[in-house]
């Protein structure tokens, strides 16, 4: 085979596998990530295992109405009051006012946590509505299912400078 007829080859074969590679690509076949990642590793070995995990996942169950993943976050005397008033509304009614309660929310912000012993600290979460915006401590224990929440501060308003969903000039 002559030095021309080669490249024709190399070239055709070259132009068929970009050809294939990128049908492929289109059809939803994709390149394996063969990187080793770094954070994978690290967010799987803590995931559920932060303060912040625990807020979050109370606010997901209240969200999807789930009341026995909502209650699993507390502990104490705050789930007491929470399970009594479960107990005085009936179910559908605790389901209800969990949605309702978190429907107009459009945001949150949760702030790293401060260390109070090694097993208590507090997360100061912050709530977006349309209208304002409210902060609230809460008080989180370590336990042996992670952490919960144990007791929580009174809302309290918080000066915005630009409420949500102005809009930008």
């Amino acid at each position: 085979m002559r030095n021309d007829r080669k490249t024709q080859a190399i070239t055709v074969a070259v132009l068929l596998l970009a050809l294939g590679i990128g049908r492929g690509w289109m059809t939803g076949w994709r390149f394996p990530n063969l990187r080793p990642s770094r954070m994978a590793p690290q967010r799987e070995a803590k995931a559920g295992q932060d303060p912040q995990d625990a807020i979050y996942a109370m606010l997901d169950a209240a969200r999807a109405g789930d009341v026995a993943r909502y209650l699993a976050s507390y502990s104490g005397q705050m789930e007491s009051v929470l399970r009594q008033s479960l107990a005085e509304t009936t179910e559908p009614g605790f389901v209800q006012y969990l949605r309702e309660s978190n429907s107009s929310l459009k945001g949150i912000a949760v702030s790293d946590p401060r260390k109070i012993s090694d097993l208590e600290v507090t997360v100061r979460v912050e709530y977006v509505y349309a209208d304002r915006n409210e902060a609230q401590t809460m008080y989180l224990t370590k336990a042996p299912g992670g952490w919960k929440i144990t007791r929580a501060d009174s809302d309290e308003r918080v000066k915005t400078l630009i409420p949500y969903g102005t809009p930008v000039r």
